[in-house]
Formats: C-alpha cells, sequence, structure tokens
C-alpha cells in the first residue's frame, strides 16, 4: 500500500490517471486530508463509492506515537515521537511574534559528524520518508491545537542527504488546498553539501535557505564539522553565489557561538570579510550545551562583542533569543537520553 501522506498533487493525479479515474480527485483528496484533517476515506463523501473503496486498498494513513513532551517556560514544546518501526525522532513548537513555528527532523540520527552537535551522538539509521516528516507538522498541530505558519528543516538529520524526501515535503506542506504554509516561510538548512546547494537552486518554490557555518576558516570548520574537509569554504561559497544568481533570494548563515572556540573578534572579522559581497544575514545562535560534548555556551560579553563587530562591518545580524534551553533545546538531546536509558 502506498502511505497517502507521501503523494504530492502529481503523484496522486497520476495514481487516479492510472485507475481510469479523473485527475481533478487529486485536489478532492489533498483538500480532505489537509483542510478537514479527515483521515478515513468512507468520510469523503463528494467521492463515489467505488473510488474510495479503491482508495482503501490502495493507499493508508500512518500516524505517530508521543512518547514524551517536554515544555519549556517560554512555551516551547519538543516533543518525542515514535515511528512505525519504534525509531524515536524529535519535533520542536516554538510560539514566535509572527506565528507557529515547528523544526522538523528529516532524519533518524545523523551521519555528518559535528563536533558539537547532540543529532550527530547517534548515527544516522535511515532517511525519513515524506509522510514522516509531514506528519510531525500534522501531530503538533493536533497536539497543541495550533495552526503551524513556518516550518524550518533543521532538527536531527542533514536535510540535503534525503534531498527528494525533503523536497516532496516542501511541496505537499505548501500546496494551495492543502496545509498552505507559505514558501516564504519554509527554510531548509544544510552544513554544506554542494552539489545539492546547486540542484536547490533550481527549485520550484521560494524556500529560504541557511547554511549551518559555525566557523569562518577552513581550518577551524575542519575542525569542528567534519563535511568541511569534502567542500572547503571556497566551494561552499562558490555555491552559494551561484544560488543567489539563481534565486536572487538573500541567504541565512547559522552562527552558533561557543566559548573560546570561535566567538571572538579575530572570527567575527574573519566572518565579515568571508561574507562580503553576498547578500546574506547572519543568525547568531549561543551554544546549548551537551553533556557528552566538551563544548561550553559563549559568555554574554563574547556574544554582544561579537554581534557589535558584525554590526560595524556592515553585516546583517541578530543575536536568536534563546528557546528552550530548559528542556534538552540542543536537536538530539532528548533522544540521546532516551536510547542510553534504554526506554
Amino acid at each position: 500500500m502506498l502511505e497517502i501522506y507521501n503523494l504530492t498533487e502529481e503523484d496522486l493525479i497520476n495514481y487516479f490517471i492510472s485507475i481510469n479515474e479523473k485527475p481533478f480527485r487529486a485536489r478532492q483528496i489533498i483538500s480532505w486530508i489537509y483542510r478537514q484533517k479527515v483521515k478515513d476515506f468512507a468520510l469523503m463523501t463528494d467521492i463515489k463509492k467505488e473510488v474510495r473503496d479503491k482508495l482503501n486498498n490502495d493507499l493508508r494513513f500512518s500516524d505517530l506515537s508521543l512518547v514524551t513532551k517536554n515544555v519549556s517556560n517560554d512555551g516551547t514544546i519538543k516533543f518525542l515521537f515514535k515511528l512505525n518501526d519504534d525509531n524515536l525522532i524529535e519535533t520542536v513548537l516554538m510560539s514566535q511574534e509572527y506565528g507557529y513555528s515547528v523544526c522538523v527532523t528529516s532524519q533518524v540520527g545523523c551521519n555528518m559528524g559535528c563536533a558539537f552537535c547532540a543529532s550527530g551522538l547517534k548515527k544516522k539509521k535511515r532517511d525519513l520518508e515524506t509522510f514522516e516528516m509531514v506528519l510531525q507538522i500534522l501531530k503538533v498541530e493536533e497536539l497543541a491545537n495550533i495552526k503551524v505558519s513556518h516550518v524550518v528543516v533543521m532538527g536531527i538529520g542533514e536535510p540535503f542527504d534525503n534531498y527528494l524526501n525533503v523536497t516532496n515535503f516542501l511541496k505537499i506542506i505548501n500546496h494551495p488546498l492543502g496545509l498552505e504554509i507559505g514558501q516564504r516561510h519554509l527554510t531548509v538548512s544544510t552544513c554544506g553539501l554542494v552539489p545539492k546547494i546547486y540542484e536547490f537552486a533550481v527549485f520550484p518554490l521560494q524556500v529560504n535557505l541557511a547554511i549551518s557555518l559555525h566557523a569562518p576558516n577552513d581550518e577551524l570548520r575542519s575542525s569542528l564539522m567534519p563535511i568541511n574537509k569534502k567542500y572547503p569554504l571556497n566551494e561552499l561559497f562558490k555555491a552559494l553565489n551561484y544560488y543567489y544568481s539563481k534565486t536572487n533570494r538573500r541567504i541565512t548563515i547559522e552562527y552558533i557561538l561557543i566559548n573560546d572556540v570561535n566567538d571572538t573578534i579575530k572570527e567575527a572579522l574573519e566572518l565579515a570579510n568571508l561574507l562580503k559581497g553576498l547578500n546574506a544575514y547572519v543568525n547568531l545562535i549561543p551554544y546549548n550545551e551537551v553533556l557528552e560534548n566538551p563544548f561550553n555556551r559563549s559568555k554574554k560579553e563574547h556574544q554582544r562583542l561579537f554581534y557589535d563587530t558584525l554590526k560595524k562591518k556592515g553585516i546583517n545580524v541578530t543575536l536568536r533569543k534563546e528557546q528552550g534551553s530548559d528542556i534538552s533545546a540542543a536537536c538530539g538531546q532528548l533522544r540521546s537520553k532516551f536510547l542510553d536509558n534504554g526506554r
């Protein structure tokens, strides 16, 4: 059987053509399952019974099981979900001034091996399928009784290492008859898989691109992020300039501030020089400490000096408001705790 939440409109059109039904049925189904949240073909009353019976035989509705959730003092909620094969993933709901934002996981574990990251503590077991990402949005909306307005794909895993499922997910949640999350309210983060940046440059939706940079020179970045040994900064920035030339979209640079590692004025000046000429803005993120890793959060005065240095150099920069720091906020921490405890 096919997973219903795996299917884009094009997939559904092809399915209905294959069973000698009209292509417009695809849009009917999308409206039923995403607008009206119906999970039973028998309730789709504007579709004739013989078609509903066929759908029931060919397509299925899967679900996620809630294992636990942690609620922060600031309202951030981290959900731990169990998949059909008993693997665990995390999804985070954040309340923002502009609406509700969800951080979506794209893989079970991660193979990128970033030295500071909790996600990489458990190696990748598999990619998530499209339906398992779609269900993260649907389940969070159901459990929190809210409407998600923004989505970031920067939870556990490297999204561009699961490119096809991630891009199908973006098409599905953006669909005007479905969840209708605006394309400019969607963001995908990558640690720097250069070939996929070139591919993403011609992706048909105007989705935001974020780069997990975290260091302004190759020596430091390679020590923190093994991906830099394969795709060093000159190759990465060549791809980013190509992406901008094709999309005319500003790029977000994610930069985690780690105490006495990458948070000095020296690194700030290097970063400003690296970004010269690129239409980008920098999102500075105070490090969420992970027990298993030997790094500490940047001191407040370091954060402010780093921010001020970039500002003086004409760099568009923000210092992220901390959210969820009291509930193991780093991606992968909650999952790792459960796995380590044998639960």
